[in-house]
């Protein structure tokens, strides 16, 4: 009998902690990200920025599941997010491309950052009741890493378009439905 108590108390804990360990695999992955673009390793960075994002995804799914949303969670998620979302994309298209503007692809590279972070500090604060307000950085980081595969077809001054557009929308006040 001890041993099934031991068991179902480590299940019991292990699915407590779920959600928290999705949510720090994708920390653990936009970490990854960062230093695979400082390595130059930038495949493997747009690579790590997807998982991460998928692990994002679930994260969310199994708290829901598990009756598990906290506002740990909530808060852990948004630094995660901050980091895969927000810095590893930001620096991996600055490291590719923004660069050649020097002082001027700094700035944008750091306002895409601020706005990511505005928007997420935004949500932690709010009733979503159904709803995102403005672009989730999810997305944006996503958006921003897809344009890694258009470097070569595209000009590079295109990039500081695109990182102003994501941090407007990101900060904007439009909603969007949550699926």
């Amino acid at each position: 009998m001890y041993l099934q108590d031991v068991m179902t108390n480590t299940v019991k804990k292990l699915k407590s902690h779920a959600a928290n360990m999705i949510t720090i695999a994708n920390l653990a992955f936009g970490g990854a990200a960062i230093m695979a673009t400082m390595n130059e390793l930038y495949t493997f960075s747009v690579l790590f920025i997807f998982v991460a994002g998928l692990l994002d995804r679930f994260d969310g799914m199994v708290a829901r599941k598990f009756q598990l949303e906290s506002e740990l969670g909530k808060q852990l998620d948004s630094m995660s997010d901050i980091i895969s979302f927000g810095v590893a994309p930001a620096l991996l298209i600055y490291s590719m491309v923004l660069h050649e503007f020097s002082v001027v692809g700094m700035i944008i590279t750091v306002i895409y950052i601020a706005c990511g972070a505005f928007r997420l500090a935004r949500f932690n604060i709010s009733e979503s009741n159904g709803y995102f307000t403005g672009l989730p950085i999810t997305v944006a980081g996503v958006i921003l890493t897809l344009s890694f595969f258009a470097i070569n077809y595209i000009p590079s001054v295109s990039y500081m378009f695109l990182f102003i557009i994501l941090a407007l929308l990101m900060i904007s006040t439009f909603t969007l439905r949550k699926v």
